[in-house]
């Protein structure tokens, strides 16, 4: 079941990676070259920040592969998993707030300090932490997991519905760097949609083990 969580998280990897290029491509047409589309690879904070998603998912799945295995859930494992959440709508909360940023104040946007999106991540991690624990109470891990991660599609929905359309409207004004932030705020959205499925995922792989395997899926359970 490790391998299978493994193998989740490197699909995600992949994703975010094959869709890098593509993604910033289609937001700066046609102003954007190949090799521009290219320059994030050479950038350590690109791969910072997906190591940090990566490690996330990774903690998303410690509940699942203890159920999978038969393994007593933990509540450190189950707190994890709601800190990680929580986490993850503060950075949806991010993006929806830089985007907001860049539509109202144009070429103005991002020029004062960083106080105001750190201030937005760490107020809705805590808030949301503590909204996901409280859902959480007496409730079996599985359903705990679920509703996570049920929550964090609808809100990566939500801030897609915000980032596209200020997206769209900062490309078509002249300043420097029109659209960065707004795209910013496409990326988080993106890639906290496809965290959402990562359970969901692992589960489609074991369910498809243990049929393939009866026997050694009734031992693990």
């Amino acid at each position: 079941m490790k391998r299978w969580a493994v193998l989740v998280v490197f699909l995600y990897f992949l994703i975010l990676v094959v869709l890098t290029a593509p993604l910033i491509l289609v937001a700066f047409y046609p102003t954007v070259t190949v090799g521009g589309a290219l320059a994030p690879f050479a950038n350590w904070t690109y791969w910072a920040g997906l190591g940090v998603m990566l490690l996330a998912q990774a903690v998303m799945l410690l509940v699942p592969v203890d159920l999978s295995i038969g393994r007593p859930t933990a509540q450190r494992s189950v707190l994890w998993t709601i800190l990680t959440s929580g986490l993850m709508v503060g950075l949806l909360g991010v993006g929806a707030t830089i985007s907001m940023d860049e539509l109202f104040r144009k070429g103005n946007a991002g020029s004062l300090d960083t106080a105001l999106p750190w201030a937005v991540l760490v107020v809705l991690w805590a808030v949301w932490s503590f909204a996901f624990y409280r859902m959480g109470r007496g409730a079996a891990a599985m359903d705990v997991i679920t509703r996570q991660c049920r929550y964090l599609l609808k809100g990566s929905i939500l801030e897609l519905l915000v980032a596209v359309p200020t997206h769209i409207v900062a490309r078509a004004r002249d300043y420097c760097c029109a659209g960065l932030l707004t795209f910013f705020g496409i990326t988080f959205g993106v890639a906290v949609m496809l965290f959402s499925f990562g359970p969901g995922v692992f589960f489609l792989f074991t369910a498809r083990w243990k049929r393939l395997h009866p026997q050694l899926g009734r031992a693990a359970n």
